[in-house]
């Protein structure tokens, strides 16, 4: 591994690259999104500020758990940009997403635990689900795996919109 010298203030793509552990065309291609930015040196050669490390960590931490680059550059952009980000910064940043996470982990939960019972419904409202969805009623509520996605049906909503009981299937 290259030696950076701890008091230099720019990495070129390549330091950035072997620091971060991110392939210099991931660089390019955050740079091209307005995740991170650099200045051309009189040669035309890409320079990061130090502050780049933090931001390409956080942006990989980020996808990792699923948040989409849009909302990363978004959060990215309340960073203060005349100053490496704090603790404090960070913090504020990752409970801002707090919700989405806990939406997310729910999601996950409920296809792990309907995984055998037709994805939750997720055979996209096939009309031959005689148990979880009898004459295919979730169908007409749309397209997709409506008792998974709690965007359709959200938590407090559940039991009411997204279960069908046994007895009531057998019946129908």
């Amino acid at each position: 591994m290259t030696k950076v010298a701890w008091n230099a203030k720019e990495l070129t793509v390549g330091q950035l690259a072997e620091r971060s552990g991110v392939a210099v065309s991931a660089l390019h291609f955050y740079e091209a999104k307005g995740l991170i930015t650099s200045r051309r040196t009189a040669g035309n050669q890409r320079r990061y500020g130090r502050d780049s490390l933090r931001r390409v960590a956080f942006i990989r931490l980020a996808q990792r758990i699923g948040i989409p680059l849009k909302t990363i550059k978004d959060a990215l952009a309340e960073l203060p940009g005349e100053r490496t980000p704090t603790r404090d910064d960070w913090a504020r940043l990752s409970a801002a997403w707090r919700t989405e996470l806990d939406d997310r982990i729910l999601q996950l939960q409920r296809l792990r635990d309907d995984l055998t019972d037709c994805i939750g419904c997720g055979c996209l409202s096939l009309d031959r689900c005689p148990v979880a969805n009898p004459y295919d009623r979730l169908g007409d509520e749309g397209p997709g795996a409506r008792r998974i996605d709690t965007q359709l049906c959200p938590p407090q909503l559940a039991q009411v919109c997204c279960s069908v009981e046994p007895a009531a299937a057998a019946g129908s």
